[in-house]
């Protein structure tokens, strides 16, 4: 039976990937939820980013997709962000966790990705605007996912076929690149008749 193929500094770089996206993402989610008040308590207020008719969070903020769950998006962020941070703290400290406490961040983080990449569908193909706040949040979303994932098959707190887990492992640059790519060059594509040469 093929071994999971390791990164080797995977276990110490993922408590710094944990604090440094979490660490971001709570700075996002409380910008955003900033001026999602001062909106709320101002319907002509502009928030700073927005720029032009597509870097426009106001347009995202007056959205029925800003609030999908009855309350303003970034309140999640400011719930979840906190958790990544916690997590990345106590293992620099040499907190072990339970295999149950990785797969609830493992479910976490794959909610956290598959809602990232519903808002990207929503603001660029509904909205047709984009927050460069939200933007940020999708990245490291993104990122977070992945390494935690990576790690996961690492420990063996999830399995996948050996030969997948270790394409995985072999390429988790080159995927995670090409995840980014494939974004923006869906933006590019959706918004050339406003960033393309006129």
């Amino acid at each position: 039976m093929l071994a999971v193929k390791r990164l080797a500094k995977l276990p110490k770089i993922l408590p710094y990937i944990l604090i440094i996206c979490g660490t971001i993402g709570l700075i996002c989610a409380f910008v955003i939820m900033y001026e999602k008040l001062q909106l709320l308590a101002d319907p002509s207020y502009k928030p700073a980013c927005s720029i032009n008719p597509v870097i426009s969070c106001g347009s995202i903020m007056k959205s029925d997709q800003s609030h999908l769950f009855g309350f303003p998006n970034p309140i999640i962020g400011l719930a979840a962000f906190p958790v990544l941070i916690t997590t990345g703290v106590a293992m620099l400290a040499g907190a072990q966790f339970k295999r149950w406490y990785w797969r609830g961040l493992q479910i976490g983080s794959l909610l956290g990705v598959a809602f990232v990449t519903w808002l990207f569908f929503e603001s660029v193909y509904r909205i047709g605007a984009l927050c460069p706040y939200c933007m940020v949040v999708w990245t490291i979303t993104i990122m977070t996912f992945w390494y935690v994932t990576l790690y996961n098959l690492q420990q063996e707190h999830i399995r996948l076929n050996p030969r997948v887990a270790n394409f995985l492992q072999q390429h988790h640059f080159d995927i995670l690149l090409m995840w980014y790519l494939v974004i923006a060059g869906l933006i590019l594509q959706h918004f050339w008749y406003f960033f393309g040469p006129s």
